[in-house]
């Protein structure tokens, strides 16, 4: 390929008028021979800044990628683009890496990708040495981390390669690392020469939201029909691609196959698949429009699609780190993307196991639980979610409201709660600390169950104290209480431990503020619970009204843009869930509805209640 400039290259060859963010700076710097680290968020052009200097002059460019898939996409998509690009690697033929040689040899070939453990290899080295080679990129460079959420032992001997090739530029690439990832990457890779681009993190076209788990599956296909009603007026199929993430094999499969049942478009996707499955599910997401795919993080780096509209966890990720790179598969295209994410107390037990019987080192666990106790926080955030998140990766932002997430649109105060969050750990403190949640509850709340009586915990001082509190909210503040690591659950017997800022809390040494969750008081309304009253849990044909309820509500918010409070609260959508108003009179009746908002969503609300109900 002919000598070009960038803007030539980027206008003539990949189709763009002009650079964005910090492209070109890049660029201009890595083709002057400079050592670059860049953090971007994904779908921001990363590619661009090795592929561009890679076609501005004669010679080879070596991209080390960790999955051949990955490589796969990106070498096919140059290809099109009329770009010699080749990767060697398992899958090809003794035909194909004779004609790569060839042309790596011969000055043809212009990009060539490979798997780390391929590039170290000694004859892979040795022909290295005999060529022209203008750069090194390092794709995924988080890779290499182990303080990262997807470390690769493979990456670390990477460490070497500015140390037997120095005078060859390298470039780091990832849309992942926060600030301790960020140093591992420029002491391993670059012994710190090199310059650092940290373009920000934020994706503000993907809607956040974090929802209590309560029925993952129920909420999974309300959220499911909530897109079906909202954004598509067919009503036989769901018209656009979506990823869901699961956190086991077998609810992998369990789920996608009851999708299939409601007349889903969906597939399966984990490692425990035959390969050629895995490889031919991979090539129908890609191609097909209308496909959902159920994956465990298998289904991971290089799925570049960009119309999938939303990204769904039925399980707490491991890490903000895992969290951002699997949203970030969602809207690629610029166009508006949702990724929900449901969570419970079980979750962040689960959590906490796999963190304490990894073979690992103790200062590996100790971050592996800090990236946890961050992940949780954002969870729980109490203001907008958007800048929770890009506070983590240190991404200083100048808003303290997105209009883009589930806080945003509908705010919920925060309450102190040190005096419950006291009486919880002295009841976890008095029974030994040998005990899960709900039997602390129980005790808490008065309930005299066998278990409760044969322990003779109802002669406890603690037991009965939290009458006035009803369980689902004592529940909701246990899971509060671990979240912000005033306790933890036992990885082997799941029984509630307290921690040192938890014994601070129980000695008035702390504070504890709450968020409370959408509760309902006995007579059948909200209570903003600032002193979390005793409520009971919505019914579950109710809770799934609610769902529905609030997702249309979001789906009007955005229609008018403005704040979704605006159209209804949340008092006023759980009275309706409880009312069922199937007139227009009866809607006039609920909490909040006069007779304007009677007239203008009375119609709708009623008849998402009836298909629900």
């Amino acid at each position: 390929m002919s000598q070009f400039s960038a803007n030539e290259l980027l206008k003539n060859t990949f189709g763009y008028d002009e650079f964005r963010g910090q492209q070109s700076e890049i660029i201009e710097d890595f083709t002057a021979g400079r050592n670059i680290l860049t953090v971007m968020p994904t779908g921001a052009g990363k590619s661009l800044c090795f592929q561009i200097p890679a076609l501005m002059k004669p010679g080879l460019t070596i991209v080390i990628s960790p999955l051949i898939s990955l490589m796969q996409n990106q070498v096919e998509a140059l290809k099109i683009l009329g770009i010699e690009a080749a990767t060697i690697n398992s899958g090809n033929s003794h035909e194909d890496n004779r004609d790569i040689w060839q042309r790596m040899r011969n000055g043809t070939l212009k990009l060539l990708y490979l798997s780390p453990e391929k590039l170290l290899t000694q004859r892979m080295l040795a022909v290295i040495e005999d060529l022209k080679i203008n750069y090194f990129a390092i794709d995924e460079a988080h890779c290499i981390s182990q303080w990262g959420a997807a470390f690769r032992p493979e990456y670390e001997g990477l460490s070497h390669l500015h140390k037997r090739f120095p005078e060859i530029p390298i470039i780091a690439l990832t849309a992942t690392a926060d600030q301790g990832t960020r140093e591992q990457i420029r002491d391993k890779i670059f012994s710190q020469n090199v310059k650092t681009y940290l373009a920000g993190f934020d994706r503000p076209n993907i809607n956040l939201n974090v929802e209590i788990k309560n029925g993952w599956k129920q909420q999974l296909f309300q959220f499911l029909k909530s897109r079906q009603n909202g954004a598509n007026k067919e009503n036989d199929r769901l018209r656009e691609n979506g990823i869901i993430y699961c956190l086991s094999r077998k609810k992998t499969q369990e789920t996608a196959e009851a999708l299939v049942s409601k007349g889903y478009h969906a597939l399966a996707y984990h490692a425990g698949m035959p390969a050629d499955l895995r490889e031919e599910n991979l090539n129908r997401f890609m191609a097909e429009p209308d496909l959902i795919m159920v994956a465990t993080i298998a289904f991971g780096m290089g799925i570049d699609k960009p119309d999938i509209r939303f990204v769904f966890h039925t399980d707490l990720p491991s890490s903000p780190e895992a969290y951002y790179q699997e949203i970030g598969r969602a809207g690629r295209d610029g166009k508006p993307a949702v990724a929900h994410m449901l969570y419970g107390m079980d979750d962040i037990r689960m959590r906490q196991m796999f963190i304490d019987n990894e073979h690992s080192a103790d200062d590996h666990k100790s971050r592996s639980h800090e990236r946890l106790n961050a992940l949780l926080a954002y969870a729980e955030a109490p203001v907008c979610r958007r800048a929770s998140l890009l506070s983590y990766f240190g991404d200083n932002v100048d808003f303290t409201k997105c209009g883009n997430c589930d806080l945003c649109d509908n705010p919920r105060e925060t309450v102190d709660a040190t005096t419950s969050g006291q009486k919880f750990i002295s009841a976890v403190q008095r029974t030994g600390q040998n005990f899960g949640a709900g039997h602390i509850v129980d005790i808490l709340t008065g309930k005299k169950t066998d278990r409760v009586r044969q322990l003779n915990h109802d002669l406890l001082p603690t037991f009965g104290v939290g009458k006035d509190l009803g369980g689902g909210a004592w529940k909701s503040l246990a899971r509060q209480l671990m979240a912000r690591a005033f306790i933890l659950s036992d990885s082997q017997y799941g029984s509630l431990k307290i921690t040192d800022q938890g014994f601070q809390l129980l000695k008035g040494e702390a504070n504890f503020t709450y968020r409370p969750d959408l509760t309902l008081k006995k007579n059948g309304k909200r209570t903003t619970n600032n002193d979390p009253q005793a409520i009971p849990d919505l019914s579950e044909e109710a809770g799934a009204v609610l769902q529905a309820l609030k997702l249309l509500r979001s789906a009007i918010a955005k229609e008018r843009s403005v704040p979704a409070y605006i159209i209804f609260r949340d008092r006023s959508l759980i009275d309706m869930a409880l009312k069922k108003p199937a007139t227009l009179a009866q809607f006039g009746d609920v909490f909040g509805v006069g007779a304007r908002k009677t007239k203008d969503f009375g119609a709708r609300f009623i008849k998402i209640i009836a298909e629900n109900s």
